[in-house]
C-alpha cells in the first residue's frame, strides 16, 4: 500500500510538470518579447504592427466617464485635443495591462515634452466596468488628467467597437489596437499589434507634423 501511494504521488507530480514548464517558458519569454519591442520601437514601429489610415464614423452614443459624468461620446472626442484611443476591460489579465502600461508611459512622455493629447480607454465589458472600478484601474496605471476611461451600456460599447472595427463578438477575442487622430475631422491612424511607447510617440509626432503641414 505504501509503495502504491508513493507511486501515485510521483505520477501526480510528473503529470503537472508540463504545465509548470509551460508557465516558466511563457512567463520568462514574455518580458523578452516586450523588451524587443521597446528596443526596436525607438527606431521605428514594430515590424509586426499593421499600420493603416482609416476614416471612422463615430456614433452619437451616450457614455459615462470614470468620474461618473454622462456625456455624448462623439462630442468628448471633439474637445480640441488630438486623441489616442484604445479598448480595454478591467478584468483582462493579458493584452489590456500591456496596452494600459503603454498608455501610461505615453502620457508621461507627452507631458514631459509639453505635448497635449487626450488619451481615451473604452471598456468592452461595460456591464462589469463601472465608473468606480475604472477609477481604481486608472490609479493602478497612474493615469493623469489627460487620460480618461469610459463605460456605458453594452449597446453603446458595441456600437463604438463596431465603428472602429474592433468588435469580435466576445471580450476574450480582444486584440491589441491603438488609434490616434490629430484633430476632429481628420482620419484615424490604426496601429494593430504590440507597439512600444516610443513607437506610439513617434507615430503621434508624425501625424501632428502632417496635420500642421496641411
Amino acid at each position: 500500500m505504501y509503495y502504491f501511494n508513493k507511486t501515485n504521488r510521483l505520477m501526480s507530480r510528473w503529470a503537472t510538470l508540463p504545465l509548470i514548464i509551460f508557465c516558466v517558458v511563457f512567463c520568462s519569454s514574455y518580458p523578452l518579447r516586450a523588451a524587443a519591442l521597446n528596443d526596436s520601437g525607438q527606431k521605428t514601429a514594430a515590424s509586426d504592427v499593421i499600420r493603416t489610415v482609416v476614416n471612422y464614423e463615430v456614433p452619437d452614443v451616450g457614455m459615462v466617464r470614470q468620474d461618473g459624468k454622462k456625456l455624448v461620446f462623439s462630442q468628448e472626442l471633439d474637445d480640441g485635443r488630438p486623441v489616442i484611443l484604445n479598448f480595454v476591460f478591467v478584468s483582462c489579465s493579458a493584452i489590456c495591462p500591456m496596452l494600459s502600461h503603454v498608455f501610461s508611459k505615453v502620457e508621461t512622455k507627452l507631458g514631459k515634452g509639453g505635448k497635449k493629447a487626450h488619451l481615451i480607454s473604452i471598456s468592452i465589458d461595460p456591464e462589469s466596468d463601472t465608473p468606480a472600478t475604472l477609477t481604481e484601474y486608472a490609479k493602478k496605471f497612474a493615469a493623469g488628467s489627460n487620460w480618461d476611461f469610459y463605460t456605458g451600456t453594452r449597446e453603446a460599447s458595441i456600437a463604438i467597437q463596431k465603428a472602429f472595427n474592433v468588435y469580435r463578438g466576445d471580450k476574450m477575442n480582444h486584440t491589441s489596437v491603438i488609434f490616434m487622430r490629430a484633430a476632429a475631422g481628420k482620419p484615424w491612424l490604426r496601429l494593430e499589434g504590440f507597439i512600444s511607447p516610443d513607437a506610439v510617440i513617434s507615430e503621434y509626432d508624425n501625424i501632428m507634423k502632417q496635420n500642421n503641414a496641411g
